[in-house]
């Protein structure tokens, strides 16, 4: 999968925000706010996370799939794109998960 996919659904999601809300149920999440959004996201996580411990590969990857459409969501109610978490993303690159995490606890002291 590339990151094509992640960006042609993010649009479609971002596309669902002006649909009737009948008509859509990302434009009834979208609705709800971040608040409902987030909470989706979270039933979606334990979700996943119960399909990597208890389930077979088949579930895992369906669960995955709706944990990622779920945080598009989430981050379209926010207005954040997935293009700017890809940056994130693609700057960490190269940096040792552990350099990383050390850069933002830095970061946090600070403020």
């Amino acid at each position: 999968m590339s990151d094509a996919v992640l960006m042609r659904l993010a649009a479609t999601i971002r596309e669902r925000r002006a649909a009737g809300a009948d008509k859509s149920y990302t434009r009834e999440l979208l609705d709800g706010g971040a608040r409902r959004c987030g909470k989706k996201l979270g039933e979606e996580a334990t979700e996943t996370i119960i399909a990597a411990l208890c389930e077979d590969d088949e579930a895992l990857r369906a669960e995955a799939a709706d944990l990622l459409y779920h945080l598009l969501v989430l981050l379209e109610s926010r207005d954040v794109s997935i293009g700017e978490v890809l940056e994130v993303l693609d700057a960490r690159m190269g940096t040792s998960g552990l350099q990383e995490k050390a850069n933002r606890q830095t970061l946090a002291d600070r403020t």
